[in-house]
């Protein structure tokens, strides 16, 4: 039977799937829509689950900040090209809509949403392993202000949230959080087995140096601290102005931190490299 554009746009617009796919799916269930749609369903669900194996280490990151919380999330797809795609923007505005209307504290409540049949759709429709892999909310009281920091290329965000001074104070802050990536609020804390394997290292090189005990727990001291002081917030030089520490810039807004949160696209993936003419004889395969 003839299919009509009219009706390969109708399921293209309820189904997200490519106009191509939408029109086979329509000839294979003789014209009828919903049939057509079950059939786009079925094969997203399976193109997702073939393609769940595949590192989505790309992607962007989207933000919501309200009254009594914040939240940022990753959405991930293979390539750069893939979250520059349309069809994968509106999908994070999706995303991004939802977590405006919940407050999420888990990414499994998400992905058991509606919003999990829409990536499929995606996945069936871009050709990528598209994933919502990390979801960061931070939750505060009435009184406090947040501030969300979104780079440009919308691969790194944070978020801070400060008792006292203002929103503008806090989106400084949640700026600096994001260029320095600070591992803890205050130096007492850092995670016990990070601070050990960072003193370890420094034994070693005081070992290598030959310079006598004393001489050497000095060393390891004086560089604990010098580290200590580069991955705490509160020690860390305000990126705005060096000549002051985060706690320098708390002090003169009468505020200190609440909380604060940081995401980075990919952080933590180990991508496999290859070579041309390793991708080539795949292909070939």
């Amino acid at each position: 039977m003839e299919i009509k554009a009219a009706q390969v746009k109708e399921l293209r617009d309820m189904s997200g799937v490519a106009m191509m796919e939408c029109k086979k799916a329509l000839v294979d269930c003789d014209g009828d829509i919903q049939k057509a749609l079950d059939l786009l369903r079925s094969n997203s669900a399976l193109k997702a689950e073939k393609k769940a194996s595949r590192v989505a280490a790309d992607g962007i990151l989207r933000a919501f900040s309200g009254d009594s919380y914040s939240t940022l999330i990753e959405i991930n797809s293979e390539t750069d090209f893939a979250a520059k795609d349309s069809s994968f923007i509106g999908f994070a505005d999706d995303v991004e809509e939802f977590i405006s209307k919940n407050k999420l504290l888990d990414i499994t409540e998400i992905q058991e949403s509606d919003i999990e049949e829409k990536r499929k759709a995606l996945i069936q429709g871009i050709g990528e392993n598209i994933q919502l892999r990390r979801l960061n909310t931070v939750e505060y009281d009435d009184g406090m202000n947040a501030g969300v920091y979104m780079h440009s290329d919308s691969k790194l965000a944070s978020v801070v949230v400060v008792s006292g001074g203002d929103e503008s104070l806090a989106k400084d802050i949640a700026m600096h959080v994001a260029a320095f990536n600070p591992l803890c609020l205050s130096k007492d804390d850092l995670d016990s087995e990070v601070l050990e394997r960072e003193k370890a290292i420094y034994m070693v090189q005081a070992e290598e140096s030959g310079k006598p005990k004393e001489i050497m727990e000095k060393m390891i001291e004086g560089k604990l601290n010098r580290y200590l002081s580069e991955v705490s917030l509160l020690s860390q030089s305000f990126v705005k102005d060096p000549d002051l520490s985060i706690q320098d810039l708390l002090d003169k807004n009468s505020a200190s931190i609440h909380s604060f949160s940081r995401l980075k696209v990919g952080e933590g993936i180990e991508v496999e490299t290859k070579n041309f003419a390793d991708e080539v004889a795949e292909q070939l395969k």
